[in-house]
């Protein structure tokens, strides 16, 4: 019995199947029997089948099975496959799989009649250095390439007269996220008709399940794919199902179903699109046996400025469709730059052509309709001058960020596109790497783009991966247009940059890259690592980054030793599992591996390269992964071994339900350590909190005021108002609650909603709720009251201690404290609401005004009215003795006012205040009635009675 065993870059295309549905329900009647059996029972088979059949030369395939597990991006997937040959004589069975280029198998078995051979990895033999080199400048082949992002697995075996061969392949990805979606893709291309086919996929992501979605099979090089133009509708026969956190997709065709599909057996690519659950938090972290995965992908930032340069080949290879769709392409992408954006273009073919010399152009109606103009009148000619081309965008992009002032915080790429490779200039692709990375310099990122046969992928790719970008390939005879536009989506919308995640080093080990030039809307930012010192509790993690013109330090402490709440045993699809993998250590070790072939893959030292490579190797024997430096060798089990058993892999999910947190994430400046997590706030007595209770605090008269405002829902109440002097505006609405039995109140209010607006330097405002605070000052940005972090721009600054405070500092003189009250079983009469505190004032000026804002710059006078209502001034040591006199009076700008003594306490019961209480909703004490201080909204900026402003 010969046996072969290889990976290939191809596949061939197999013979045609019947014609009619009434021939494929015959054959679905044949093919569904019993093949173990076959010799044994006689079956009557139509006439036309048995002719069929007789003109067959190779095995019958009676199953195609596919099964996956996906847990938190982690996907293991199986596949089953028997084939029976029912000849009178040996034949040869083929079975090919199509599977991502960037997964891993992990395990492969076949069982030939009675006997068992299964798959063992082992490493490469080192070739010699010379016979690399030869390698090298051998330029690979139409058939080296891949297919489309998919590499074909290929297992060959002579199956003996009436007998069966089954194979087992299994292998393991990292879903990536794009566009805003996780896609996972089987290929189903069996290349014949099957009995029994079936695709099962269970997903278990504990955030939660949304925009689950199977759009039609997808094949785009071959005909009858059943997808009509605008069909959305999943293929015929899938099922889905999902809960919250679960969800179960199965497709399992007929035989009459597959032939509508493609009657030569190449149905196409079973996708299911899903996303999770984000809420207002940017990412979560995982732990489990050691190991941890963060998963970080911001929402509800605005995007950051751009600064692009788009290179695109104009050489005459491009001729043809070639140019036509990446003008399509261009067309709409430039349609899609926003105003804030700046950019050019490059031709290029033997001859370089800038569109707009030395200078980046903004976004306008008329630079967008002129660029369209350049890209249409562009026609294919001459040779491909790469490293020059590369060389002129670079130093067009370079001298445009030394000479203007541009944002610092906007993002600068370069797109590079090319269906070739180098034949004018430099042609030596070492040479155009390595020019390519002295002026591109770590100041900006390249991203690359290959279409058709004849590109130099291997070198698009290591430009790409030296030069912090991506690369894609197209097909020629692909929807080049649609691609490309697809690609730019992903890195069109730049929304952080310089992002950086820190764990504790005496906590964590062999962390992998944590930190990200850029983070694009709608991708996903992944760090795995191994936990050194697992008798904590917990791990720290501090994410920093920026956005536009504000820096952001996010922080969050994950919970180590929680006992799970997510016990999957019993789920559809999962109970018959007996793995017990860790999928957190299974994405390290993916995420570890993949990241030694990229550093190996960017270096030019022989001795990194050997270090990296033996590293990945070890790595990958440790958990039995093919990859480059591995091969999958098949050993026989040993005669009258059993079949190989279809085991299913169900990792171990146990703790993954506490152990599931969210994280925020900005860039910090410098100076901003983690020892700020200690520092107690510094706040003063003045205050707006609880019902509302206001007190004000004078220090030098070394006594307190205070007094409540019995408001109505909804009301709007003017805090500090110094909208003129410094720009600073506070507004308080008030939510109501039912008074508490046997009160004298009404009804109870609370502050729902604290906006802070300011205009000085620019214009700014805060919207704070004990949920979430909305941040905008030209651009929107979301947080979560239950996140710790610090925003920082050049004029403000937002510190949230997670569901405690919000420290807002404007311009370092002015200081508020805003307190969170959650209640967990809140009575009726309470509601969860926010507490306003004064922290500093220096920056606020001496015409401030509202509520809190007049007292902040004027002293009072404590009088004791005598029984024939002479009046005494107090002198500050006197204070003391004054407390039990309920005869007392203050004076505040000439106007007396009785008060009583009063205890109360303030910040959450922490602080206990003795004041002078004013009655009557502050009578006489403030200017005017408190209904002079209702605001008409929560922007309102009025400066003084009678005047209303808006900011």
């Amino acid at each position: 019995m010969i046996l072969w065993l290889w990976l290939c870059w191809g596949f061939s295309t197999s013979a045609g199947q019947p014609d009619s549905e009434l021939m494929a329900r015959y054959l679905e009647e044949e093919l569904m029997a019993d093949y173990s059996i076959m010799e044994q029972v006689a079956r009557r088979v139509p006439r036309q089948a048995k002719f069929l059949q007789r003109l067959e030369t190779r095995p019958r395939m009676s199953e195609f099975t596919v099964k996956s597990t996906i847990i938190s991006r982690y996907a293991f997937t199986t596949v089953s496959c028997t084939m029976v040959n029912s000849g009178s004589e040996a034949r040869e069975g083929v079975f090919e799989m199509q599977i991502p280029a960037a997964a891993f198998i992990s395990n492969f078995t076949m069982s030939i009649g009675n006997k068992t051979y299964y798959g063992e990895v082992t490493g490469k033999e080192k070739k010699h250095s010379s016979d690399d080199k030869a390698r090298d400048k051998k330029p690979p082949s139409p058939a080296d390439g891949r297919e489309n992002g998919y590499e074909t697995f290929k297992a060959s075996v002579f199956i003996p007269r009436k007998m069966q061969a089954r194979f087992l392949l299994h292998y393991e990805e990292l879903l990536q996220r794009r566009l805003g979606k996780y896609e996972y893709t089987v290929s189903i291309r069996p290349q014949q008709l099957v009995g029994r086919l079936r695709v099962e996929v269970n997903i278990l992501e504990n955030s939660g399940i949304v925009s689950l979605e199977v759009p039609p099979l997808r094949n785009s090089k071959h005909k009858g794919n059943g997808k009509v133009e605008g069909d959305v509708s999943p293929p015929p026969s899938t099922v889905v199902g999902h809960t919250k956190t679960l969800a179960k997709v199965t497709f399992n065709p007929s035989v009459v179903e597959q032939t509508r599909i493609a009657r030569n057996g190449i149905l196409g690519d079973f996708i299911i699109r899903y996303d999770v659950n984000r809420e207002l938090s940017v990412g979560d972290v995982q732990i489990l046996n050691g190991y941890f995965v963060h998963y970080f992908a911001p929402t509800d930032l605005p995007p950051l400025p751009k600064n692009v340069v788009f290179v695109l080949d104009s050489s005459a290879s491009m001729v043809g469709t070639k140019l036509k769709q990446t003008k399509e392409a261009l067309f709409t992408i430039l349609q899609d730059l926003r105003p804030e954006d700046h950019f050019n273009i490059i031709g290029f073919s033997n001859r370089i052509k800038v569109w707009q010399q030395d200078r980046l152009v903004p976004v306008t109606p008329n630079n967008i309709r002129d660029a369209k103009k350049y890209i249409h009148n562009m026609s294919p000619t001459g040779g491909t001058n790469i490293n020059g081309a590369l060389q002129t965008g670079a130093k067009l992009l370079n001298d445009y960020i030394a000479q203007n002032d541009i944002d610092a915080r906007s993002v600068s790429l370069i797109i590079f596109l090319t269906d070739g490779r180098p034949t004018v200039g430099e042609t030596q692709s070492s040479k155009i790497l390595s020019n390519t990375k002295d002026v591109v310099r770590d100041k900006f990122c390249l991203f690359t783009i290959g279409i058709g046969n004849d590109v130099d992928q291997k070198l698009l790719e290591r430009m790409a991966l030296e030069n912090c970008g991506m690369t894609r390939h197209f097909q020629e005879d692909e929807d080049a247009a649609s691609h490309l536009k697809g690609f730019y989506d992903e890195i069109g919308t730049p929304l952080l940059s310089d992002i950086r995640v820190d764990y504790p080093e005496d906590n964590v080990e062999q962390v992998t890259q944590n930190f990200f030039p850029n983070y694009f809307n709608g991708s996903e930012i992944i760090i795995a690592g191994k936990l050194i010192n697992r008798t904590s509790d917990s791990l720290h993690v501090e994410v920093t980054a920026s956005n536009s013109k504000k820096y952001i330090l996010l922080k969050t402490d994950v919970a180590i030793d929680l006992p799970s709440r997510n016990d999957i045993r019993g789920v559809p699809g999962l109970e018959d599992g007996k793995g017990d993998k860790n999928y957190i250590e299974r994405a390290w070790s993916y995420l570890t591996i993949k990241e030694l072939l990229n550093s190996r893959l960017k270096s030019d030292d022989d001795q990194e390269k050997d270090y990296l490579m033996e590293k990945a190797k070890s790595m990958a024997l440790t958990y039995n992964f093919v990859t480059p430096f591995t091969v999958l060798k098949m050993r026989e089990a040993g005669l009258h071994s059993e079949s190989p058993q279809e085991e299913f892999i169900s990792p171990s999910t146990d703790g993954i339900g506490e152990k599931l947190q969210s994280l925020q994430g900005h860039k910090a400046p410098p100076g901003i350590r983690r020892q700020q997590d200690k520092q107690r706030i510094k706040i003063s007595k003045t205050s707006a909190d609880g019902d509302p209770h206001f007190v004000i605090d004078f220090p030098s008269s070394k006594f307190s005021v205070c007094f409540n405002i019995d408001g109505e829902p909804g009301d709007i109440l003017r805090l500090v108002s110094d909208h003129k002097e410094s720009g600073v505006t506070v507004n308080g609405q008030l939510i109501g609650a039912p008074a508490p039995p046997n009160g004298h109140k009404k009804h109870r209010t609370y502050f729902s909603t604290i906006t802070i607006l300011s205009n000085k330097p620019e214009r700014s405002y805060l919207e704070i709720t004990p949920k979430r605070i909305i941040l905008d000052d030209g651009e929107r940005l979301i947080l979560s009251c239950d996140r710790s972090a610090i925003v920082r721009s050049s004029s403000l600054e937002v510190s949230i201690s997670a569901n405690s405070n919000i420290t807002v500092t404007i311009r370092d003189t002015i200081s508020f404290v805003i307190l969170i009250h959650h209640y967990k079983k809140p009575a009726p009469y309470q509601r969860n609401h926010l507490g306003f505190y004064i922290s500093n004032s220096k920056g606020l000026s001496s015409d401030s005004h509202g509520l809190l804002g007049q007292f902040l710059n004027h002293e009072v006078k404590l009088l004791q009215e005598s029984l024939n209502t002479s009046h005494q001034q107090v002198g500050q040591n006197q204070t003391e003795a004054l407390k039990p006199n309920p005869t007392n009076t203050l004076k505040v700008k000439g106007r007396l006012i009785p008060v009583v003594w009063k205890q109360r306490r303030i910040y959450n019961g922490q602080q206990e205040v003795d004041c002078w209480f004013a009655k009557n909703n502050a009578d006489k004490l403030i200017d005017g009635s408190y209904k002079d201080y209702l605001a008409s909204h929560p922007f309102d900026t009025g400066t003084s009675f009678g005047t209303i402003n808006s900011l």
